[in-house]
């Protein structure tokens, strides 16, 4: 009997690499050192238990938030691959104040830039829950030759070249895009390969699932509240009540939804009151896989791809997965 050999991640890389925008293998090298570092910091999460690095590390990143140990090794492996190759001119990352100038002479014509939350969910590390990556690419658009420039991060969604997440979970996967589709790539322990296992990825129109955190419901503007009773009401023929799944892992949950169907919630509220999710480290890169998979992603207003980012850090309330439960979400929050 024959068996059929599964297409790793390069092969896919370089098979099509004339659909990536500009066609010149940066591209394809850039989301090569992305999958390297991605294998390393696997590594670590998988030994975490045995390992010095569960806990906290004993500061905050700019958030305010508390850093886990695992958060700093995966910052610092990222940006270390990310550093080493020709491609990238600079790298914000969700864990930092500023953004970080690749200015030696490797770096001085490199095109790309990347933004990236090295590991989201990390405060589930120490009870075992998944975990994972997500990363946003884009095309300078300052001087190349030029040390880069706050400008070249603070472009909107909708100019990226490429975006993905890896799941670090039961099986660790890759899941990206470069504007023709979404390919997941799930890693093969054996070979330390990742191997084609999701071809065009789509989300279903509609799903039965909607995630939120509902211990936060007091805070939750009227039109959400609203929502969240519409989705427990039962209705047969709309195949209601939903059931509600929510694992706090950001990547996880809108990973789950988008190959069974469902909702993504993350609103506005008076504990955070632009919402809690950063726009350009998660919301903007999930925001143009979940597109490129026939999905929606907004504010609950305006798509997310297109709002145009004022700072960094910058917080966004988000709706996003499938199409027809977005668009009924966003009908309860322009009732009045």
């Amino acid at each position: 009997m024959k068996h059929h050999r599964p297409t790793t991640l390069g092969e896919f890389l370089m098979e099509n690499q004339e659909k990536f925008p500009y066609a010149t293998g940066e591209l394809s090298q850039l989301l090569s050192s992305i999958r390297l570092a991605s294998k390393v910091v696997n590594r670590e999460i998988n030994k975490a238990g045995l390992a010095d690095i569960l806990g906290l590390a004993g500061s905050e990143n700019i958030q305010g938030e508390n850093q886990m140990k695992l958060d700093v090794f995966a910052n610092d492996t990222f940006i270390r691959t990310l550093r080493s190759m020709g491609e990238v001119c600079g790298v914000a990352s969700e864990e930092l104040d500023d953004f970080i100038s690749f200015e030696d002479n490797i770096h001085s014509s490199s095109k790309y830039v990347v933004l990236i939350d090295p590991l989201d969910g990390s405060s589930n590390i120490d009870v075992n829950v998944s975990v994972g990556t997500i990363f946003s690419i884009y095309r300078r658009i300052s001087e190349p030759g030029s040390p880069v420039k706050l400008e070249d991060f603070l472009q909107p969604g909708n100019a990226q070249v490429a975006a993905g997440y890896v799941v670090y979970g039961s099986s660790t996967m890759i899941v990206f895009t470069t504007g023709h589709g979404v390919n997941g790539f799930t890693l093969d322990p054996s070979i330390g390969t990742y191997c084609l296992s999701h071809p065009n990825m789509k989300i279903p129109s509609k799903g039965n699932i909607y995630s939120i955190n509902e211990g936060n419901y007091v805070h939750f503007p009227e039109g959400v509240k609203k929502y969240i009773k519409f989705c427990q009401t039962l209705d047969l023929k709309s195949n209601r009540p939903y059931t509600s799944r929510y694992i706090g892992s950001l990547v996880c949950d809108l990973h789950r939804n988008i190959l069974k169907g469902g909702i993504y919630i993350y609103p506005t509220g008076t504990m955070s009151p632009n919402g809690k999710l950063r726009l350009l480290y998660e919301c903007n890169p999930l925001a143009l896989i979940i597109e490129q998979a026939g999905g929606r992603a907004t504010n609950g207003e305006i798509r997310i791809l297109d709002i145009k980012p004022s700072k960094l850090h910058q917080r966004v309330p988000y709706f996003a997965g499938s199409t027809e439960m977005v668009l009924e979400a966003e009908s309860f929050l322009v009732e009045r």
